[in-house]
């Protein structure tokens, strides 16, 4: 059987004055996200934590009703199909804020989600918000930026070194809340024993190249103090934004075995 073990941080970096990122930890549900805010002064905090909290009441609410895939008239019937759901509604709760709410006006979230199911996680994402997955010791970017720099990069106009110094490597071509519609990029992984997950905002990899991050996440130490160490040398070099970091491990482990009842 496989046994989860995960550990999650953020931090305001050394250039802002608030964390407009947020992250969810849900042990029960083996669901975890990170979402970071866009928007200025307390806004991006406000889609972050839209977004995170209606994600998470989306899936406790779908785990605890037996009959919510086949009212979706299958939309919901997989896996996948219940986080894409979800974020989906979350990209919802933030237009309706700010409806709601005209100071509101301009702010939006980039979400990064894992929901796992036995040997299968599925990763959704909007923006540029990552994942990665260690495996066998090849470090490995699941995700694809939703940005006008990496549509740059993928047309052949700018190269991934250029497109990593380049003044506008922050704009989002896709965020909750920034259109009336948004499209979800999903993924189902299978997990393997053995695999690490890291899923964080563009705090971390903006100040840290893939190398540099998968060394940190290579060395061995237990997931909290990765943690820790990937947001201080985020900050080390500069922490121009907030950092979040949450990591996964499976592990697999020998099942307790089932005691018969005497004379059986």
């Amino acid at each position: 059987m496989i046994e989860i073990r995960v550990s999650g941080l953020t931090d305001v970096g050394l250039a802002r004055k608030h964390n407009e990122d947020c992250f969810e930890i849900d042990r029960d549900r083996h669901l975890f996200v990170v979402a970071d805010g866009m928007g200025g002064h307390s806004h991006g905090e406000v889609a972050s934590r839209i977004a995170v909290d209606t994600i998470r009441e989306f899936v406790q609410r779908d785990s605890s009703e037996s009959s919510s895939a086949s009212e979706a008239g299958g939309r919901l019937a997989t896996h996948g199909g219940r986080l894409r759901e979800a974020v989906r509604t979350a990209h919802d709760q933030v237009l309706r804020a700010i409806v709601h709410d005209g100071s509101l006006q301009g702010m939006g979230t980039t979400v990064v989600g894992l929901l796992v199911n036995d040997r299968t996680a599925a990763l959704a994402h909007v923006g540029d918000s990552r994942a990665y997955r260690l495996r066998d010791d090849q470090w490995q970017l699941l995700t694809e930026d939703h940005t006008w720099v990496h549509e740059q990069v993928l047309a052949g106009y700018l190269s991934a070194e250029q497109a990593r110094h380049h003044p506008l490597k922050n704009v989002v071509t896709r965020a909750l809340g920034s259109e009336k519609e948004v499209l979800v990029d999903l993924q189902e992984l299978e997990i393997e024993p053995g695999d690490l997950y890291l899923i964080c905002s563009d705090g971390l990899t903006t100040m840290l190249s893939d190398r540099e991050i998968a060394a940190i996440v290579r060395d061995g130490s237990s997931l909290d103090e990765t943690c820790r160490t990937l947001i201080r040398t985020a900050n080390e070099r500069g922490g121009l934004d907030n950092i979040t970091v949450i990591l996964v491990a499976f592990d697999e482990v020998e099942a307790e075995p089932v005691e018969l009842p005497s004379g059986s």
